[in-house]
């Protein structure tokens, strides 16, 4: 039973045309918003904190600063609102999930460009 579930998530559901991104990364996430009648794209830019779970159910956690004020965001990885992810820069980090990055201000808070 489990495998018949996990060969339906992988055909159908989860989305392949999105790019490989990871922790520490800077990406732009471009996503569809409905008011009312109307619909509208907007965008939401930061470092990418966290990627967890598997399959269906994969998340990833944003984080930008909004003045002053830090925002993060969690987004389902196959929601169907998602139009595009935009890799800006790869981060260069030694965890997978980098809360620590969340106290950090000013030039501390700056994560090194991989080159890959």
């Amino acid at each position: 039973m489990e495998s018949l579930i996990k060969y339906v998530q992988d055909e159908f559901v989860e989305r392949k045309d999105l790019p490989q991104f990871s922790a520490g990364d800077t990406i732009t996430v471009y996503y569809e918003i409905k008011e009312g009648q109307k619909t509208r794209t907007q965008f939401f830019k930061g470092v990418v904190i966290q990627k967890r779970g598997s399959g269906s159910s994969q998340t990833f956690t944003i984080r930008k600063m909004s003045g002053t004020v830090g925002v993060e965001r969690i987004f389902p990885l196959n929601l169907p609102a998602i139009q595009k992810i935009e890799v800006n820069k790869r981060g260069k980090v030694r965890r997978a999930r980098i809360y620590y990055f969340r106290e950090l201000t000013g030039k501390k808070a700056r994560i090194k460009e991989a080159k890959r």
